[in-house]
């Protein structure tokens, strides 16, 4: 069945991915998104040369504006919400505007779906970061990363909420807030907690998409600073696996809707973020990567892996493209964008 899709954020990393992929085959898409964060351009772009200039429709829009959304989001069956600020860093500075962007916007995107008369299915890209710290689970130490004690298949959606940090409060807002328009107004919303997604059309920063920040750095010589002693662990899931969980919600969604799925690699694709990560990265690019270190980040965790066995259960996905497979093909797109 074919459906008219609206994207916020649609020329961010996952956006514009999925975007390529409905475009590819003949979906109504339209890209909403602001153009505010460094990429969005070269991918808006990207999907012009990809499909050309009149096969979707783009709004240069903020999720801020309400009455904007309103009209982009009239008669669209399926909304995909994800544009956000997305850096916990950034929220400690300037906590007003992380909640403008991620509560209130929202709960804007949210009111245009309950106003346009569809009762859309709704996407939302939340965060593992609405869990907390999780001081309480024991975590032991490795030679090169740390492990649950505890957890064998990672973190389930029943481990108690506990938002930390500015942005683990906004973007848990919006979590709930999509939960519960579902229950009281029949959107067909699902919740997804993602871990570390990476893959090509992401413009990492160092505080925001490390993976990808650490290969553009390595390629470009750029200075990387290892934060803490480099044995956090992290579950990651290459973009593509995640559009297919996007996809079977959809195709799914008298199963999804109302639920709250952990997303991630899971157990079969953890990384450590520097002690297991930087052999890899310099076996792929051919070359020693220099770093510097520096102290541990105020709420970084340890570990973190998602449960991903619901996501199983509903809707008969797990991850294809391993850890190897996914970061080749990252440098192989980093290599791409540095010789254009």
């Amino acid at each position: 069945m074919a459906y008219q899709y609206l994207i916020t954020g649609g020329a961010g990393f996952i956006g514009s991915n999925y975007a390529h992929r409905l475009l590819t085959r003949g979906e109504d898409v339209t890209i909403y998104d602001n153009l505010s964060r460094d990429g969005t351009e070269k991918n808006l772009e990207w999907l012009y040369t990809q499909h050309g200039m009149s096969a979707f429709q783009f709004i240069q829009e903020d999720i801020r504006n309400g009455s904007a959304l309103e009209k982009a989001a009239n008669g669209k069956q399926v909304i995909v919400h994800l544009a956000a600020q997305v850096a916990v860093t950034t929220s400690v500075v300037d906590p007003r505007e992380d909640f403008e962007i991620n509560a209130l916007g929202t709960f804007n995107v949210l009111e245009a779906a309950r106003k346009n008369g569809q009762q859309p299915i709704f996407i939302y890209a939340s965060t593992n970061k609405v869990y907390g710290g999780m001081e309480d689970v024991a975590v032991k130490e490795e030679a090169t990363r740390y492990a649950y004690a505890d957890y064998p298949f990672g973190i389930p959606e029943l481990y108690p909420l506990d938002f930390h940090s500015p942005y683990g409060c906004s973007k848990g807002c919006g979590d709930q807030y999509v939960r519960d328009y579902q229950r009281i107004y029949g959107i067909r919303s699902v919740v997804f907690r993602q871990s570390c997604i990476y893959g090509t059309r992401q413009f990492g920063i160092e505080d925001q998409g490390w993976l990808a920040w650490f290969a553009i750095a390595a390629t470009q010589n750029k200075p990387i600073t290892i934060y803490g002693d480099g044995k956090q662990v992290r579950d990651v899931l290459f973009v593509e696996d995640l559009l297919n969980v996007y996809d079977s919600a959809i195709q799914n969604i008298d199963q999804a809707a109302g639920q709250a799925f952990n997303v991630g690699g899971g157990p079969a694709n953890t990384i450590s973020v520097w002690q297991e990560f930087a052999p890899l990265l310099e076996k792929k690019i051919g070359k020693r990567i220099p770093t510097a270190s520096s102290a541990w980040r105020p709420g970084d965790q340890k570990i973190y892996v998602s449960d991903i066995r619901k996501a199983k259960q509903y809707l008969n996905w797990q991850p294809q493209i391993n850890v190897d497979e996914g970061i080749s093909r990252l440098v192989d797109w980093v290599e791409s964008i540095r010789e254009d």
